[in-house]
């Protein structure tokens, strides 16, 4: 049986400012279509929020924070965000750069895992956008390789973008008055397997949160491999807890790494997040050190990028903004991101947006309990 036409391909939007030419990406919220814009002669992607669940309060606040959020970043590895409001039959969108490339997951699966000299400086250009995040109170809580695209911009291969800011939280100052807050202590929202302690246990976040995040992307970017070992997402939950991470020069057998990298992977990994570098750009520094470190390459050749020592990538498409009367619009700064999604998961296991931060409060308790009963019988 033919699967029914998807109604916004084919659809001109924003009276014929955006003509919607295919799907490029769908989840629990909505999809991201690649459309054309007529009037600049050039492609964008259309994020739109699912009809059905216009009546969610939740989830259309969750929608509309992560416009407002995205529109007011402006970092050239940041994915921009040129339109953002309403259509005619009430469905919410978000209009952003078309990117044309891959994301960090799809590139590491298709050619292994990254040298230090090209998977450094991806990481030090998403470590420099997510700075500009933290300093305007916005804490990406998803950051996994899926969520980093590589695209080539300018001439520069391995340009980063950092996109996806459906579960971001937002502080107060970043918030409508009237807006939802969509979370609360003891729930626990992203992907299991790049999570925090903190975040694990349904606690409170700070921006090093995304710093753990950062420095396990930059573990399997490398390896090929995550830290710890486990069979499923609640293992991994407990092991981000509980375990400490395995040394980078021992997860790959006959694989070295510079002392320096397994300093800065341990701090970025410590389990208090006190312990960790305080933001993106004190991580980037840090992953800076050691890609000068390295011995000396010759600059990239046949259009790839220069080895950047501070991460910014230099320029990015221009942004655009434009007036339609019936829906409500939003212009923003001169930012494709997949669909924001309630939960996501990289494993095919089911839902994580569960109460876990209170299974892992008894894992942990358990563990502390069964390490009393040992000092007992000891003495």
């Amino acid at each position: 049986m033919a699967r029914p036409q998807d109604p916004f391909i084919g659809r001109d939007i924003l009276n014929g400012q955006f003509q919607i030419l295919q799907k490029i990406g769908s989840g629990g919220m909505g999809s991201v279509y690649k459309a054309l814009q007529p009037a600049m002669n050039r492609m964008v992607a259309v994020k739109i929020l699912h009809p059905k669940l216009a009546n969610r309060k939740d989830l259309v606040s969750r929608f509309r924070r992560e416009a407002r959020a995205m529109s007011h970043l402006t970092h050239p590895n940041t994915v921009k965000v040129l339109l953002y409001g309403e259509l005619e039959d009430g469905s919410l969108y978000i209009v952003m750069e078309y990117l044309d490339g891959k994301n960090l997951n799809q590139t590491v699966r298709a050619e292994g895992p990254m040298s230090l000299e090209r998977g450094l400086p991806i990481l030090i250009q998403a470590s420099n956008a997510l700075e500009e995040a933290h300093r305007a109170g916005i804490i990406h809580r998803d950051l996994k390789p899926e969520n980093i695209f590589l695209s080539q911009q300018g001439g520069m291969k391995d340009y980063a973008k950092v996109l996806d800011f459906g579960l971001a939280k937002v502080t107060e100052r970043e918030m409508r008055p009237g807006s939802i807050i969509l979370t609360q202590e003891g729930m626990v929202f992203g992907t299991p397997e790049f999570m925090s302690p903190e975040q694990a246990q349904g606690k409170p976040l700070t921006p090093a949160s995304d710093i753990y995040s950062l420095a396990i992307i930059l573990y399997e970017v490398l390896t090929g491999k995550l830290p710890f070992e486990a069979k499923n997402p609640m293992e991994y939950i407990q092991l981000h807890v509980t375990a400490k991470p395995k040394p980078i020069n021992e997860r790959v057998p006959g694989k070295t790494f510079p002392p320096l990298l397994w300093s800065v992977l341990e701090k970025a990994l410590a389990k208090k997040a006190e312990d960790r570098y305080a933001s993106g750009g004190e991580f980037a520094h840090a992953l800076g050190a050691v890609l000068n470190g390295l011995p000396q390459v010759p600059p990239y050749q046949n259009g790839q990028a220069m080895r950047p020592m501070t991460g910014s990538a230099p320029g990015a498409p221009a942004g655009v903004a434009g007036a339609q009367p019936a829906p409500t619009q939003h212009t923003a700064p001169p930012h494709s991101s997949p669909l924001p999604r309630l939960v996501s998961g990289r494993s095919k296991q089911p839902s994580v947006a569960l109460l876990v931060g209170v299974a892992v409060a008894f894992l942990v308790v358990g563990a502390v309990l069964a390490a009393l009963v040992m000092k007992l019988v000891m003495k």
